[in-house]
C-alpha cells in the first residue's frame, strides 16, 4: 500500500542515487557551470508533483539558484554519463553527456524513482568540441514537446522547469543559452549497452543489464534468460512507441541509437515535427540529406536500432535467439498501430478490413495534403457530409474521399457501441490541438524578447488537447502560410 504523499521542499527531496554507486568509469562527476543572468522562464507544477515537490513551496529564486549551479542541491550527485551509439548509421565511440548532467534520483512516496537531469549545464569530459550549452530555442521546443506527448498519451520525458539567461553562444547566429531540468524514470540509452560491447567490457555490460533489469524490468528475473527477456520488453515498448508516432504523424528527426531509451519513451527532442499535412516522405531534420529519418522510415529505422541493441547483448544472449526476437518487431508494431488507429476511428471491435481502411485513408491523405489531426477531430464531432467542407482544406479528390467515407460508415454499422460512447472514445484520442512548429516558433520569438507568458499559456492546452480553449482556439485552425518556411536542424 502506497504511503501517504508528503509534500517536500527542494531542499528535502528524497534522493537515492543508485547510478552514482555504479563503477566510476561509467561516468564523470562534475558540477554545473552557472549561466550569467539566469532567470526562471517556466515551471511545471504537474511534474513537480511526480517527485513530491510542493509547487507552493518553491520560489523562482530557489529554482534558479539550485539548478543553475549557484548552490548544490541537497542530495544531488551530478554526473555526466558515458555512452556511445550509431549516428546516421555510423558508430561513434566518443559520445556521452556532453551538455547534460544526471543530478540524481528522487524517490517519491509511491516508491517511484525519478531521474533529474540538467540539460545545458556546461562542458563535460564528453563535450568534444562543444561548449556544453543548450539554447533557449531548443529547450523551449523540448519543454513543449514533453507536455504535448504526455497529453496525447505517448510515452515521453518531461521537464520540471526551464531557466533562461543572458549568456549567449554561437548556433544559428548568437543565441541565448538556457537550462532544462528533465524528469524521467530512465536515462539509459541503447548507446550505454553499445559502449560496453564495442569496448569489450563484457563484465560491465552484464552489470549494466543486471542494473537495468533490477531497476526497470524486475519481472525478467523469472525468465530462463533474463537478458533475452529484457530485450523483448524493450522491443515491445519501442514497437508501441513508434506505432504511436506514426498514428499521430510525428517525426522524431534524429533516431540515432543514443537517442533511444530502454524504457520506450520519446527521448532527446531535436528537430521533431507534428506534420501539418500527411506527407510520408517528410524529413524533419534539414541536416538529414539522405532522408534516413523520414517519417515513413521510422519503423524500419527503429528496428535497425533494436538490431544494434541486440548486437550489444550478444555476449549475454545467443545470437539466434536475438535474431528470432527481431523478426517479431514489425508484427508488434503493426498491431499497436492498428489498435490506435481503430481507436481514432471509433472502432472498438476488430474487423479484417480495418487495416485496408487505414491504408486507404493514408493514401488519400498523402495524395491530397490532408491534415489528419484535424480530419480525425472533425470525424468525431461532425456527420460525414460536413467533413467535405472547405474549412478542412479537403482535396480535389472529393469523389475518392466520399467513397472512403461511405466505406467507413458501413464499417461503423458493425459496431455495437452507441454513438455517444463511440464519440466519447474518439474525443479521448483525437486532439483538437496538436503542437505545430509554428506554435513553438511563436513562443520562441516572444521568449527571445523576454516574454515567457505565451510559453506558459500553451502548456495547459497541450496537456488537455481535446478540451476547447477559447483564448487559444486559433491553434485549432490551419497553420499560417509562413509555417512552411520553418527550418529545423540538429541544433533545434
Amino acid at each position: 500500500m502506497a504511503k501517504e504523499q508528503t509534500r517536500r521542499t527542494l531542499e528535502s527531496l528524497q534522493f537515492d542515487n543508485s547510478y552514482a554507486r555504479l563503477p566510476q568509469q561509467w561516468y564523470q562527476r562534475t558540477e554545473p557551470a552557472p549561466l550569467k543572468g539566469a532567470r526562471l522562464a517556466g515551471f511545471n507544477a504537474e511534474v513537480a508533483q511526480l517527485i513530491d515537490l510542493d509547487p507552493c513551496s518553491v520560489t523562482p529564486e530557489q529554482l534558479v539558484c539550485y539548478f543553475n549551479g549557484e548552490k548544490s542541491l541537497p542530495g544531488a550527485e551530478p554526473l555526466a554519463m558515458k555512452y556511445t551509439g550509431h549516428q546516421f548509421g555510423f558508430y561513434n565511440p566518443d559520445l556521452g553527456d556532453g551538455r547534460g548532467l544526471l543530478l540524481g534520483e528522487v524517490v517519491n512516496h509511491k516508491g517511484e524513482r525519478w531521474d533529474l537531469h540538467l540539460k545545458g549545464a556546461g562542458r563535460t569530459a564528453f563535450s568534444r568540441f562543444g561548449d556544453g550549452r543548450a539554447v533557449l530555442r531548443s529547450t523551449i521546443r523540448e519543454y513543449l514537446a514533453g507536455e504535448a506527448m504526455a497529453g496525447l498519451g505517448i510515452p515521453t520525458t518531461r521537464a520540471l522547469c526551464l531557466i533562461a539567461s543572458e549568456h549567449y553562444t554561437q548556433r544559428n547566429g548568437m543565441e541565448p543559452c538556457a537550462l532544462l531540468v528533465r524528469v524521467t524514470p530512465c536515462h539509459i540509452r541503447f548507446g550505454h549497452f553499445e559502449y560496453f560491447y564495442y569496448s569489450r567490457q563484457h563484465d560491465q555490460l552484464k552489470l549494466l543489464a543486471d542494473y537495468s533489469i533490477d531497476r526497470y524490468y524486475p519481472q525478467c528475473r523469472e525468465a530462463d534468460n533474463p537478458y533475452l527477456a529484457l530485450f523483448l520488453e524493450v522491443q515491445e515498448r519501442t514497437a508501441e512507441l513508434v506505432a504511436l508516432w506514426q498514428s499521430y504523424d510525428f517525426v522524431h528527426g534524429v533516431l540515432n541509437t543514443d537517442n533511444m531509451s530502454i524504457l520506450g519513451e520519446t527521448f532527446d527532442y531535436g528537430p521533431y515535427t507534428f506534420m501539418d499535412w500527411h506527407e510520408p516522405d517528410h524529413i524533419a531534420n534539414k541536416n538529414d540529406d539522405q532522408g534516413r529519418y523520414a517519417f515513413k522510415r521510422q519503423p524500419e529505422i527503429v528496428l535497425w536500432n533494436l538490431s544494434a541493441f541486440a548486437q550489444a547483448l550478444v555476449p549475454l544472449v545467443p545470437q539466434e535467439a536475438l535474431e528470432q526476437a527481431l523478426t517479431r518487431f514489425m508484427g508488434r508494431f503493426r498491431y499497436h498501430e492498428l489498435k490506435r488507429m481503430r481507436a481514432r476511428l471509433g472502432l472498438q471491435q476488430e474487423d479484417e478490413g480495418d487495416a485496408a481502411l487505414v491504408v486507404e485513408l493514408r493514401r488519400l491523405a498523402a495524395a491530397n495534403r490532408l491534415d489528419l489531426a484535424r480530419f480525425f477531430y472533425h470525424l468525431s464531432e461532425q456527420p460525414a457530409e460536413e467533413l467535405l467542407a472547405s474549412e478542412l482544406g479537403l482535396c480535389e479528390s472529393v469523389p475518392e474521399l466520399s467513397e472512403w467515407l461511405k466505406t467507413y460508415w458501413r464499417r461503423l454499422a458493425l459496431e455495437v457501441a452507441s454513438p455517444p460512447i463511440r464519440e466519447a472514445q474518439m474525443r479521448a484520442v483525437n486532439p483538437r490541438y496538436i503542437l505545430r512548429n509554428y506554435m513553438a516558433e511563436e513562443v520562441i520569438r516572444e521568449a527571445h524578447a523576454g516574454n515567457y507568458a505565451p510559453l506558459n499559456d500553451l502548456l495547459p492546452l497541450l496537456r488537455e488537447p481535446a478540451k476547447v480553449d477559447p483564448k487559444l482556439d486559433r491553434y485549432a485552425g490551419m497553420p499560417p502560410d509562413w509555417a512552411g518556411a520553418i527550418c529545423l536542424t540538429c541544433s533545434s
